[in-house]
């Protein structure tokens, strides 16, 4: 039994942090569908007198959910498939091909992560306007298909995991670099890929300063614009809000249950080897 209470602390240590962290989250999907006397007669009650799930429609209503949600849908998808596309190359490039000065070129790109968003900010939009890609999705999701510096390094970890004998052996059966990258090591590579496109996703979907920035036709925003706005003209009706924030939430949280299993491998397993 002694051998266990180790074990047992750190399960209940646990358990204690996943309902802290928690807590708020529930709160929330509770209250989403309470009638909107009780949160303001009596805002620490938890339970809902009445399950009001007409909430959701009426929070719907009172924006164009439909329009934001496809606006945001499109932000996401393209830029998961940007962002995996180009940075499964730089990775592979970085991990499993020689190249003179290829650690060298490594060291600048992950010190780029040091620059904060602000600093490139200005350059970025200027050059998005001279594209002329200014208010449009591709403003936002046409960057992505450049890489981004925590993702290839990342994929880059996880790449060097791979025993390199799989790579010589498609070599001798004629497979070329590009080959070897889709058909050998991006298969076996399933969980950082995963993991990296559902971390591009969340920052997609929450991304507030970006559309801010490079668009100006509010039927092009997505759903954090309008999340935003829907605050800022029902901040009296806490319960449209909650459920307003419900629906903005639920995505995110459907993806992460459905990829948890590979999400949690992906992350345990590209740091293995520097």
């Amino acid at each position: 039994m002694n051998h266990d209470k180790p074990t047992f602390r750190a399960h209940l240590l646990l358990l204690s942090a996943a309902v802290l962290f928690a807590g708020p989250l529930v709160w929330m999907l509770v209250s989403a569908v309470k009638p909107g006397g009780q949160l303001t007669q009596d805002p620490f009650s938890f339970w809902p007198r009445e399950w009001r799930w007409q909430n959701f429609a009426d929070a719907a209503a009172a924006m164009p959910f439909l329009r934001y949600m496809r606006n945001s849908l499109l932000l996401a998808g393209g830029t998961v498939v940007g962002s995996l596309f180009s940075c499964t190359l730089a990775a592979y490039g970085f991990a499993r091909l020689r190249w003179p000065g290829r650690d060298l070129v490594f060291g600048l790109l992950i010190a780029t992560m040091l620059l904060p968003w602000h600093v490139t900010m200005i350059p970025r939009f200027l050059l998005i306007k001279e594209l002329g890609l200014y208010n449009s999705l591709a403003a936002l999701i046409a960057p992505t298909f450049l890489g981004d510096a925590c993702s290839i390094f990342l994929l880059r970890q996880f790449f060097r995991t791979i025993p390199e004998e799989l790579s010589e052996a498609a070599r001798l059966d004629g497979l070329t670099e590009w080959g070897v990258c889709w058909r050998i090591v991006a298969p076996l590579s399933k969980p950082a890929l995963l993991t990296v496109g559902l971390f591009q996703f969340i920052a997609a979907w929450n991304d507030f300063s970006g559309p801010m920035l490079y668009l100006s036709d509010p039927k092009k925003f997505p759903l954090a614009y309008g999340l935003e706005q829907f605050v800022s003209s029902y901040s009296d009706q806490t319960h449209l809000l909650l459920a307003a924030a419900v629906m903005f939430t639920l995505p995110i949280l459907v993806l992460f249950f459905i990829a948890q299993k590979s999400f949690m491998k992906g992350v345990s397993t590209t740091g293995l080897k520097a």
